[in-house]
């Protein structure tokens, strides 16, 4: 079995050595067979240099310019990646490392699922960290995107999510969202193919400031699903 972990990146040159080192180390320990691609989504620093000049083994560094979203960069590296399993996870190593080894037990425990998404609401410590205002916002956040989107879902936007390979290729190939609506477009491809999907326990480890502004990404996000609706649609 191989394994490819997928992380985008955009203007991480403050942690992606460390990044590249944590992951790198802790694959190397687990897994016999695997890649770590980290996919450079047109940044204006260097942080593709610094991980290339790490010279870890196993590990591939892709880019492109000019940025273009969280979602390109998670296309090109799960269309890149060889792996019968086929991970994405963020430059700050948010949910930490375990989580790799615990998405493989979930596929070899549900072996007719093709997705595994995390999830922070069925982990009892998975707001652990995050303060009232913030936990609030986050859940009503997701509730909202997920009632129009239709989904049944407890964490739509986690972003840790594990694909087998024929289904990541399949999604992929069809998605065209680049920003970080991507993950509702490849859910409504997942259930338009019949893909079964598990949701996994998820807790954040490493907290730091979101990028997303709830009020301003909440209607983004409602235009851009309502287009991503009627895409799959047509198929």
């Amino acid at each position: 079995m191989i394994l490819s972990l997928i992380v985008p990146m955009y203007n991480e040159a403050a942690i992606i050595e460390q990044t590249a080192r944590t992951y790198s180390e802790y694959l190397s320990a687990a897994f016999p067979d695997f890649e770590l691609i980290f996919v450079d989504d047109g940044s204006a620093d260097d942080c593709a240099a610094r991980v290339e000049a790490l010279g870890l083994a196993r590990v591939r560094v892709l880019r492109y310019t000019p940025n273009q979203g969280k979602g390109n960069a998670v296309k090109t590296g799960m269309l890149a990646a060889s792996g019968d399993i086929r991970m994405f996870l963020d430059a700050d190593v948010a949910y930490g490392t375990d989580v790799i080894a615990q998405a493989v037990s979930c596929f070899e425990a549900n072996p007719d699922k093709e997705l595994v998404i995390g999830s922070r609401p069925l982990h009892p410590e998975g707001y652990a960290g995050y303060t009232a205002l913030r936990r609030l916002a986050s859940k009503t956040y997701i509730k909202v995107l997920n009632v129009v989107g239709g989904f049944r879902l407890s964490d739509s936007q986690c972003g840790c999510k594990a694909y087998r390979g024929p289904a990541a290729e399949a999604i992929f190939t069809r998605t065209e969202t680049k920003g970080f609506a991507f993950d509702f477009e490849t859910i409504l491809w997942a259930q338009k193919l019949g893909y079964g999907i598990v949701e996994m326990p998820v807790k954040v480890i490493n907290h730091r400031e979101s990028k997303v502004s709830v009020v301003r990404d909440t209607f983004r996000m409602l235009r851009e699903l309502r287009q991503i609706k009627k895409r799959v649609k047509k198929g």
